[in-house]
């Protein structure tokens, strides 16, 4: 049971861990709009919000439900991008840590209403969860990722200023996922303290990870 990691999402922040410490202003204004909306179009919503995050076209269904709601153009926007965003969030967390219990409290504290708390919660731990997931993910901002590295070191004989110069330095050249390609020279003092930055980092993960919050426990 990962008691330790259920207790940080659910407890920090508030109680509202999942969406972090500062819940989204979207969230905010989804949450108090929706209470004023029927249980019919809130469904109609909740699938469209689900088929966006799918990766599919939902503007016919938006203006049927514009038309049949009687909800303006603001509105919808204002719900649909705050269902959006809290159902990205939530699929983006395991289900081995993040619990449905605590999700429900969560939303309880923005005071959604109960039946419509039941359906958030079918999506994001129902059967529908895979390929939502899958595809919130993949979707999300990323850089370019590094494909190939090489490098070699130089030492420079001579230079414009300097007839005897024999200064090493570090090239080296980047292949990234979109295709392009990096080459640039690094003086050794600067290789240096990259070295340095990325040793204190990996320490400064090392020790995040000890902390008792981030343990699963048995």
């Amino acid at each position: 049971m990962a008691a330790g990691a259920a207790q940080g999402l659910g407890e920090g922040g508030g109680g509202r861990g999942f969406l972090g410490p500062r819940v989204p202003a979207e969230v905010e204004a989804m949450a108090r709009g929706v209470q004023d909306v029927g249980k019919e179009t809130f469904r109609r919503l909740l699938k469209v919000t689900v088929n966006a995050l799918e990766g599919k076209d939902c503007r016919e269904s938006v203006r049927l439900i514009a038309e049949s709601a009687n909800l303006s153009e603001e509105q919808l926007a204002f719900l649909i991008s705050g269902m959006y965003t809290l159902l990205r969030e939530a699929l983006r967390l395991p289900l081995s840590t993040f619990k449905q219990e605590v999700f429900k409290e969560d939303l309880k504290e923005l005071r959604i209403p109960d039946d419509f708390i039941v359906d958030f919660s079918s999506v994001v731990f129902g059967n529908r969860r895979p390929p939502s997931e899958g595809t919130a993910l993949v979707q999300r901002s990323r850089l370019p990722s590094i494909q190939d590295f090489r490098w070699r070191v130089d030492v420079a004989i001579s230079t414009s200023s300097l007839a005897r110069a024999l200064q090493p330095s570090i090239l080296m050249m980047m292949k990234l996922s979109d295709g392009t390609a990096h080459r640039f020279e690094v003086p050794v003092a600067k290789f240096q303290e990259l070295r340095y930055n990325v040793a204190l980092i990996l320490k400064e993960m090392n020790d995040l990870e000890k902390r008792s919050i981030l343990k699963i426990q048995d």
